[in-house]
């Protein structure tokens, strides 16, 4: 089995759903994995590139661009429907928006329209970034893609999904991570102030000034940003500590485990994969009340949502106390056993690929 995968945004969270499904797969004799990318977004490290470079996976660079360039557009997907061609896959996978768009059209004729499947990771008509009249554009967009050239939308998340629904055809295969892998990094922590950190690139969308702000609110904690981003000077307040990135797995996982609690101030997400990553090390998370982080957390059980920063007095006061924070980190960690296990879903996902394969033949 051939399956082609297509991506314009290879970073971020996007990037660690990549470098675990390569490995799953790659393990998978029977399964040929190619990924057409491209390199035109800052945050693609070349280096990042080689750790998903593995037994039975083949990167191919493709020239895309995330804004709407119609001429630059139209040589993508002509690109796209030559490699098509030429590799004759039985799946077809598109993740996030603008290679959905790219992808559907390139498949057409070339691809069976039940063989191509698109994952959003977060819509882009969700996020805050764009004006109200934007967001209507690009909802249109997608309702109308997939009604024109088809394919089935497998959701990262449980109100990704609900969304989904009412779009078109779709299923939920969650992301996830590898559970027992992240969980091996866990070490007993003894801060001497209530540590609060994120592991994120420091962007619009992961929203640093609001970060900041509870920093300045609460200046007996300390507070870490595991990562870099052009956004970093709205990191100003003195109680943060800003590490820069590493792509080394033992330093990252290492300065995760190092915090008391997570802290996810996202504007939108998909399924973030940095706050799984959190679960597995049995780490409380407080997190921005959107889609994708009520996805992982039950309010009062394995951390705290919220609305407004004043909620977080309550919130930081009650996970001041070990006892709470340990009782919340192993229902998180019981919760991403048995939802977000990337063993299990990976399987769930070439369970549908082969069955999408399997009724082509009949």
């Amino acid at each position: 089995m051939i399956v082609i995968h297509i991506i314009e945004a290879l970073g971020g969270g996007v990037y660690s759903y990549f470098k675990d499904l390569t490995l799953h797969f790659s393990k998978e004799n029977d399964i040929k994995t190619i990924i057409f990318y491209s390199k035109n977004r800052k945050e693609i490290d070349p280096k990042n590139l080689e750790l998903i470079t593995c037994h039975n996976v083949e990167l191919v660079e493709v020239d895309m661009c995330r804004k709407l360039n119609p001429l630059q557009d139209y040589k993508s997907i002509l690109k796209l429907r030559k490699l098509l061609k030429k590799y004759n896959p039985d799946i077809v996978h598109l993740h996030s928006s603008k290679a959905s768009v790219l992808g559907r059209i390139a498949a057409s004729n070339v691809v069976p329209k039940y063989s191509v499947f698109y994952t959003p990771h977060g819509y882009s008509f969700l996020s805050k970034e764009f004006s109200n009249s934007k967001k209507k554009v690009f909802y249109f967009i997608e309702k109308y893609i997939q009604k024109i050239f088809g394919g089935t939308t497998l959701a990262c998340g449980d109100t990704e999904y609900e969304i989904a629904q009412k779009i078109g055809k779709s299923m939920l295969v969650r992301n996830g991570i590898f559970v027992d892998k992240i969980s091996s990094f866990k070490k007993s922590v003894s801060n001497s102030k209530l540590t609060i950190g994120i592991l994120a690139r420091i962007t619009t969308a992961r929203n640093p000034e609001l970060f900041n702000a509870i920093a300045l609110r609460f200046p007996k904690y300390n507070f870490i940003w595991i990562g870099d981003g052009d956004l970093k000077s709205q990191l100003t307040a003195p109680n943060i500590t800003v590490t820069g990135w590493s792509l080394d797995q033992v330093e990252v996982m290492s300065r995760l485990n190092s915090i008391d609690v997570y802290l996810q101030t996202s504007l939108w997400e998909g399924l973030p994969i940095a706050l799984l990553e959190a679960m597995a090390l049995e780490k409380p998370l407080v997190a921005t009340n959107i889609i994708g982080n009520k996805d992982i957390i039950v309010h009062n059980e394995n951390g705290y949502l919220f609305n407004s920063i004043d909620e977080l007095d309550i919130q930081f006061k009650k996970l001041e106390d070990e006892r709470t924070r340990n009782e919340m980190g192993k229902n998180g960690l019981k919760r991403c056993k048995t939802l977000f296990n990337t063993t299990t879903n990976f399987n769930q996902m070439k369970s549908i690929y082969l069955n999408a394969i399997s009724n082509a033949k009949q």
